[in-house]
């Protein structure tokens, strides 16, 4: 006996029925990206993206790498260059061994406005401020480079001189090319002679334009106008479905004894969902052929003027994607970077419900939080990028793919299989996602690159 008037509350406990909470994940987040792209139902498992033609394009990066100490060119990157692209891999390993390695210093001019160019300048780590002399005297700021960048080419092939002062904004290092190498390997080369000539000639047309259409306009009385037609890429972009599978494996006493009040087999599908979406999400962002981040053309990436992303930053990106831009993409850090900067300049960013939750915005753009957005650097002093995208197919922009109809469709593009059972009492469910992301024309998409997450501000 003991001195207890009523009923314990752990004896009676086993009497109560629990509530339950359906099995909960961490690892859940809104994927906001999954939702806000318009999504095509792809019939025949490939979308081709027919486009006009235009001159063909590097990414304008040279990479490099480090041997014993000394960075070294890689030989096949130099392809990046124009009239490189088609020469064989002696020459580029010629070529890449020329180059000498070159430290400079934060503030320390590379360049001089109207000095000969006579180096091709590829920067291997740093970052560094294009200037130039504006109309009326004034230090005008043109662009900021960054790791893997080149400049001048053009005034380098032609033997001209610098259009820009080059000045480095950070410590780093770089590779330069001196052009009598050039001269001397175009002199034994015809091939590279001949596409120099080409690539330097008064009628050459700028990598990645589109091929012109010929047409008259402003013109009075019976004039010949010009004939013409607009041709198409011969070998336009593919995109095949990509996808994301497991095995879920649910043991038959667990379904037929365990079932109630929740479907132990509803739940292991709808976890296993969650996290094939969010594979998705993280594929679709970071893979090497179709990932956003990887199809960002040279011309619409962008360096941060400070490091830290600032307003001036996103004003320049939306600068590049200015046709009906529809949001941002950024890891949660950046975006509370940016929301610091802001602060720090006295322009609170609006806020954005579209998305059923406030979000950043700016200049009416939301910033879309992802956590797939990938950080680079050591801890404590991660960099990342910044995308910015216009969606549709009647933009022209980014779209979604998927199949149209899947076997066993669970969700749109979803698929969830019965395998059968094995001697061991256990079912089998193959779990299926099939997505792609293409985009559509270059300039659809814009990154800001090298996005600095840890400067704070002292606003005491």
């Amino acid at each position: 006996m003991n001195d207890r008037l009523s009923l314990s509350t752990d004896a009676a406990r086993q009497l109560a029925t629990t509530t339950k909470t359906t099995p909960q994940m961490r690892g859940i987040t809104p994927r906001y990206l999954l939702r806000a792209l318009p999504w095509v139902d792809v019939e025949s498992g490939v979308y081709r993206v027919n486009r006009r033609r235009t001159f063909i394009l590097g990414d304008d990066r040279i990479s490099s790498y480090l041997d014993n100490g000394t960075h070294h060119i890689v030989p096949e990157d130099l392809r990046e260059v124009p009239y490189l692209r088609e020469a064989d891999d002696e020459l580029l390993r010629t070529l890449a061994a020329a180059f000498t390695e070159v430290a400079f210093e934060a503030g320390q001019a590379l360049v001089e406005e109207g000095a000969a160019a006579d180096k091709l300048w590829v920067l291997v780590q740093g970052r560094a401020e294009k200037r130039v002399t504006g109309r009326y005297g004034q230090d005008a700021l043109a662009e900021v480079i960054g790791d893997g960048q080149f400049f001048d080419l053009d005034a380098f092939s032609r033997s001209g001189q610098h259009p820009h002062r080059v000045q480095a904004v950070t410590p780093g290092i770089a590779l330069c090319l001196d052009r009598a190498r050039l001269a001397e390997a175009a002199g034994r080369d015809e091939a590279l002679r001949t596409a120099l000539d080409a690539f330097t000639s008064a009628d050459a047309r700028p990598a990645g334009a589109e091929v012109p259409v010929d047409l008259a306009s402003g013109h009075l009385g019976e004039v010949d106008l010009p004939g013409t037609y607009v041709d198409y890429e011969d070998t336009p972009r593919e995109y095949h479905m990509s996808l994301a599978q497991t095995v879920l494996r649910v043991h038959s006493r667990v379904a037929d004894l365990y079932n109630e009040p929740i479907d132990q087999t509803r739940a292991q599908a709808g976890l296993t969902v969650e996290a094939l979406r969010e594979r998705q999400e993280r594929v679709m962002l970071n893979d090497p052929d179709f990932g956003l981040f990887n199809n960002v053309a040279p011309g619409q990436r962008v360096q941060t003027r400070t490091g830290a992303p600032t307003p001036d930053d996103l004003d320049e990106l939306l600068s590049k994607v200015w046709k009906q831009p529809g949001f941002f993409v950024a890891h949660p850090k950046a975006i509370a970077a940016f929301g610091r900067e802001c602060t720090r300049r006295g322009v609170p960013p609006v806020m954005d419900t579209r998305f059923g939750s406030p979000l950043l915005s700016w200049r009416g753009v939301p910033l879309l939080p992802s956590d797939k957005v990938r950080m680079t650097g050591p801890a404590g002093a991660e960099t990342t990028e910044i995308l910015l995208m216009r969606v549709g197919e009647d933009r022209q922009g980014v779209v979604g793919l998927r199949p149209a109809k899947v076997q066993d469709e669970v969700e749109p593009g979803l698929a969830m299989r019965n395998m059968g059972m094995d001697q061991k009492g256990i079912t089998s469910y193959l779990m299926t996602a099939y997505f792609s992301a293409a985009v559509l024309v270059e300039d659809a998409v814009a990154v800001l690159q090298n996005v600095e997450v840890s400067k704070y501000h002292d606003y005491s």
